[in-house]
């Protein structure tokens, strides 16, 4: 007898033939999520597994955060030989309950010599003897004990709900513009439970934003990272550039500056990082510089898709999701961004294209950007 976690995938069935190969990309997910507190991490006859566990509960934490992964089991692996071992073991996971169950079993052997419904009644009307305080109910029970007969007998009577979604790095690759706020993580997640690996671009004012502030995105982005199995920051110095915006432009047209500009630098950035595409957490009309005409704005000066997953979503909706995934406690700690530092009072909702460059043809761009590139730091998390 071994105790052992059960790892169950869900979409990855529909893949056919090209299913060997995201399989063996969530099998290495599985195995970089549970190092430290896991052993052998292994597929056969169409799950995962993970033995030689040291700490249950974190490996339970970790595995279930990884894309792809439908849900977990803690469970029991056995000889099949012993069926009455398998049932009093059975009887040993249902104790202490109380209310209805059922046996759920499922026999992928099929030369074992008790077929599923078998197993049921057989195993079920030993629960009833042994365990006070419980009746059957198969139709909406409180409790279900499963059985997998496999190579082995794997007993479990608890399934965790994981992350679902697809394995990071099946689905391409894309750089997420990553601030401080609510929106832009929440994206990040949507986009990467996709299957699609992440670098993140955070552009950052020292002096006008603190230390806390770009720490705040540096403990978002480690967040995002336990699902995506690590990322890759790039924090860009922006000082430079946003006050040589505030300087030289237009009051109602900075914002949208500093957006086409950080737009540039991300689009180079992905580039180097081998990304094809950028993501943003914008929303229609959430902010005056997303409004349809100032999203148009910004994505004229890149030449790459932008992906933006919460288009349609208002903030309520936002902050639930923000609260499923675990980045809005931190999202909300009062430390301000670059996006927020220099927003003028009144910034034009329906920007005119002719304005825009008249304020941007008052700057050395190339120089700018340049400059720019040229300072940003690479944290690997």
């Amino acid at each position: 007898m071994e105790n052992l976690l059960l790892i169950r995938y869900g979409e990855i069935y529909l893949k056919g033939l090209n299913r060997p190969y995201f399989l063996r990309a969530l099998v290495s997910r599985v195995r970089e999520a549970v190092k430290g507190v896991g052993g052998r991490v292994w597929l056969k006859d169409a799950r995962i597994y993970v033995d030689n566990i040291t700490d249950l509960d974190e490996c339970v934490r970790r595995v279930t955060k990884v894309f792809g992964v439908h849900s977990v089991c803690p469970a029991i692996r056995m000889d099949k030989a012993d069926f009455a071992a398998i049932c009093a073991q059975a009887t040993a996971l249902m104790q202490g309950k109380t209310g209805t169950f059922k046996v759920e079993a499922r026999r992928s052997d099929k030369r074992y010599p008790l077929d599923s419904p078998a197993i049921n009644a057989e195993m079920g009307g030993y629960i009833l003897e042994h365990v006070p305080g419980l009746s059957v109910d198969v139709r909406h029970p409180d409790h279900v004990l499963s059985v997998e007969i496999r190579d082995e007998a794997y007993l479990y009577a608890e399934v965790i709900p994981a992350a679902g979604g697809m394995p990071v790095g099946t689905g391409g690759k894309a750089a997420l513009l990553l601030s401080g706020g609510i929106d832009s993580p929440v994206a990040g997640y949507m986009i990467a439970k996709r299957g699609v690996e992440l670098c993140a671009v955070h552009f950052y004012s020292y002096p006008y934003t603190s230390e806390r502030a770009k720490q705040k995105v540096l403990d978002l982005a480690r967040i995002l990272s336990e699902s995506c199995c690590g990322l890759r920051v790039y924090v860009v110095p922006f000082t430079d550039i946003q006050l040589q915006i505030h300087e030289k432009c237009d009051d109602e047209y900075t914002t949208l500056i500093m957006r086409r500009y950080m737009m540039r630098i991300a689009e180079a950035i992905a580039r180097k990082e081998g990304a094809e595409a950028l993501i943003t957490g914008e929303s229609v009309g959430q902010v005056a510089s997303q409004t349809m005409t100032a999203l148009n704005m910004t994505n004229m000066v890149v030449g790459m898709p932008v992906f933006r997953p919460l288009i349609g979503f208002d903030k309520i909706e936002i902050i639930r999701y923000a609260e499923k995934i675990g980045t809005y406690e931190t999202s909300c700690l009062p430390y301000e961004d670059c996006c927020t530092v220099f927003t003028p009072r009144h910034p034009a909702t329906h920007p005119k294209l002719e304005k825009i460059l008249e304020g941007e043809a008052k700057l050395d761009q190339e120089r700018l950007i340049e400059e720019a590139l040229n300072g940003v730091e690479i944290i690997k998390l």
